[in-house]
């Protein structure tokens, strides 16, 4: 199954979900934010969100500094 992460093509398991392609990015524990087809998913809603084939997804993660 593919899907677009932040603009790049990636394969994935079928069921696969928003909290698993956050730690296979290496991104737990980091502030973020997910889109999916340009709605935004709410972090309460990662562990039971699967991806479907084509999904488009951007993930942005908060960079701190002064």
């Amino acid at each position: 199954m593919q899907i677009i992460v932040n603009g790049e093509q990636k394969q994935i398991e079928p069921g696969l979900t928003a909290a698993a392609l956050v730690e296979q990015m290496g991104l737990g524990g980091r502030r973020i934010a997910m889109e999916v087809n340009q709605e935004i998913l709410p972090r309460s809603r990662y562990g039971e969100h699967a991806f479907t084939d084509g999904d488009r997804v951007e993930i942005v993660h908060a960079v701190g500094g002064g």
